[in-house]
């Protein structure tokens, strides 16, 4: 039986949960603001929380896999049990490893996140192309087999990035823009939407680059970096129904209580859906 693509769960989810996403990155200012330890109990709990607080309303839960790994193997066993209860909870779960290389280690990257028999297995992930996209093809045919999504980094929220990703290719493009243009392609003909994804910062103004890529807008940057909703139709112009704005400490500084974290994340999507209809 062929997998319901990530594009149309994730539309659904959209639809029905509201359009936000909301991350996990358990940094140690943040567990000691819980009042918990940097150490794997205080991982545990916050994880825990997070994902009984909001896997059941949310439409994505996004784990920063570096705070999980941080603590090794235990760390990623804390992850594993986190990706398996929000997706059992019906929250679809990014993960945001930003993986990119080559050929048979970009292939394991894939099996890693994109494969269902892996305990890491996830509905999506983010990937780095700056290898050249076609390095990303092991990861694109991966997900495309289990139904999953991939988000590709193009334009960035944070500063640095306007090194690499403004500069200019071959052809008179943007890299950036190359990279937008390549993931349009990979979501020709999709309906109601695309699984190949991209990412770009809801910080940016005007983003200046053709975001129609019939596929989802992974938006980083509400909330502690500066942007908020009513700056979506501003960045995304035509393309705002399919951004997913991403949102990390601008929901879990209201915990560690469970109601602080639903409110945050109720109103925070509800927001969205009103800068998103008023566009």
């Amino acid at each position: 039986m062929t997998p319901e693509p990530f594009g149309a769960r994730l539309r659904h989810a959209m639809d029905t949960r509201g359009p936000l996403c909301v991350g996990i990155d358990p940094h140690a200012s943040l567990l000691t603001s819980w009042g918990l330890n940097d150490d794997i109990a205080g991982l545990e709990r916050f994880t825990r929380t997070v994902v009984e607080a909001l896997a059941d309303r949310v439409a994505v839960l996004k784990p920063q896999s570096a705070f999980f790994e941080r603590f090794g193997s235990r760390g990623v066993a804390v992850l594993e049990k986190a990706v398996e209860e929000a997706r059992a909870a019906g929250a679809l779960v990014l993960m945001d490893a930003k993986r990119g290389d080559i050929g048979s280690t970009m292939g394991a990257y894939a099996a890693t996140y994109l494969d269902k028999d892996s305990p890491l297995f996830s509905d999506a992930v983010t990937v780095s192309p700056y290898l050249g996209f076609g390095s990303l093809r092991p990861a694109l045919d991966a997900a495309a087999v289990s139904g999953a999504g991939v988000f590709v980094l193009a334009l960035t929220s944070n500063p640095e990035g306007a090194e690499v990703q403004r500069a200019t290719a071959a052809d008179g493009r943007s890299l950036a823009q190359l990279m937008l243009d390549h993931v349009a392609a990979e979501n020709e003909g999709a309906v109601p939407l695309g699984s190949v994804g991209a990412v770009v910062g809801a910080t940016l103004g005007d983003a200046g680059v053709n975001l129609a890529i019939n596929g989802p807008l992974l938006a980083p940057g509400i909330g502690a970096q500066g942007a908020t909703p009513a700056d979506l139709p501003t960045v995304f112009g035509d393309a705002v129904g399919n951004v997913v704005p991403s949102v990390s400490r601008g929901v879990l500084r209201n915990g560690p209580d469970a109601s602080g974290l639903r409110e945050a994340a109720g109103r925070l999507a509800d927001e969205v859906r009103s800068a998103v209809s008023g566009s």
